[in-house]
């Protein structure tokens, strides 16, 4: 007999949660919604609640009352959380199975390190997780036996693509036997690929959080015009699969129809195939190592006309370029570059700056932000103080440059 999982869904307003519980909902046979969280479209979530029936549900800290009443008046039972203390309640409660970490930013980091301290499943959609944190949450991975299965369709891809050992252990990447010469993480290179860099310079915000291939939410649509997303999805890997930055090409695939690949020492390259749909990853990591429907549109091969590989302009997406350095300087840097970039991203989306603002922004916090040093040993609070002063001199450029 096979036991239901209990999801928790961290970030269940936002389009991974669409996707995740468009899947639970034609599952429910092996999924059950055990909890919800939601942070600005409380309204969603209340329909959410009274879709999915969870037990207990995460609103912030000042919606907590108003919340509960309404769950009551509308006849529901649903404990309510709030703040970071109630996600991290949700993440580690012992009912919990599985956590959905779809929280957009460095506000998804407290709950799922707690979630991996907790030794759960974590389906990882929050890569600023790895990104602020990749030692810190690999560690407590690995010595609470937590699981932890990515689900960006890139690293899904790669994580689809290598053996089964290294699936289960990445440090087994290193192993000759293995022959894992290099990962590939594809870019779909956003709406401004075919404009010039004057071209984004002008670009407004309608434009440039208006992908070609992906339905995703404002700060991650901004972030994939500067490829600022796969810059940070380039540390992200790192992290997951325990290699260097330097053995992860980018390579910018318009088509988004291949969704990363891995080059193996005898030539061969396996690629993960799939319409550019997320339920595809999300359900792979939901029933892995088992396969379920997803409900996605299956790929038709005929109707491809060619697959496209351009290597990034990296004077254009100079976002990129930053990446990589902060990942050679190390986890200080990322943890700039990280904030920065969110405070930079909000502000262009304020209309304070333009979109090709937002890459100096991110090169003046990495050039001139002092931040104090971590070692392999440095717990959250460090973490959050060094993005605390990022934030803080990040907003002080943004006033500058206004």
């Amino acid at each position: 007999m096979v036991m239901t999982q209990r999801i928790a869904v961290l970030g269940a307003t936002g389009s991974i949660g669409d996707s995740t519980l468009a899947i639970l909902a034609a599952q429910p046979q092996h999924y059950d919604v055990y909890a919800l969280s939601g942070y600005h479209r409380l309204d969603k979530l209340f329909a959410l609640c009274k879709q999915f029936l969870p037990k207990r549900v995460s609103v912030p800290t000042a919606a907590v009352d108003d919340f509960a009443q309404r769950l009551s008046a509308a006849g529901l039972n649903i404990e309510v959380v709030g703040g970071a203390a109630g996600l991290i309640d949700i993440a580690t409660d012992s009912q919990t199975d599985t956590v959905v970490a779809a929280i957009v930013g460095a506000a998804g980091l407290p709950s799922t390190l707690a979630a991996a301290r907790a030794g759960k499943r974590i389906l990882l959609a929050n890569k600023e997780a790895l990104v602020m944190a990749g030692q810190v949450m690999i560690s407590a991975v690995k010595t609470h036996h937590a699981i932890l299965l990515p689900i960006d369709s890139e690293h899904n891809a790669i994580f689809q693509c290598l053996p089964s050992a290294i699936q289960q252990d990445n440090t087994q990447i290193h192993q000759s036997d293995h022959g894992v010469r290099k990962l590939w993480l594809t870019a779909s290179g956003g709406p401004f690929l075919q404009q010039s860099f004057a071209q984004m310079q002008q670009a407004s915000v309608t434009e440039a959080v208006k992908h070609p291939n992906w339905s995703m939410g404002q700060k991650i649509s901004v972030d994939s015009a500067t490829m600022m997303n796969k810059g940070l999805e380039l540390i992200e890997a790192c992290h997951l699969f325990d290699l260097p930055e330097n053995k992860i090409n980018v390579v910018i695939h318009p088509q988004s129809i291949i969704h990363s690949m891995v080059e193996y020492s005898d030539g061969s390259f396996l690629a993960q195939l799939g319409s550019p749909d997320m339920k595809t990853p999300i359900a792979h990591a939901l029933s892995y190592p088992n396969r379920i429907d997803s409900g996605s549109q299956p790929l038709d091969l005929f109707a491809l006309s060619g697959l496209e590989f351009i290597k990034p302009d990296l004077q254009k997406f100079a976002c990129l370029h930053l990446a990589r350095q902060a990942m050679q300087a190390g986890t200080q840097a990322t943890i700039v570059l990280n904030a920065a970039n969110e405070i930079a991203v909000a502000a262009f989306l304020e209309g304070k700056i333009r979109l090709t603002d937002i890459a100096v922004l991110n090169e003046q916090a990495l050039n001139e932000i002092q931040v104090p040093l971590l070692n392999e040993t440095a717990d959250i609070d460090e973490i959050l103080a060094i993005d605390k002063i990022a934030r803080r001199h990040t907003n002080e450029f943004v006033a500058k440059m206004t």
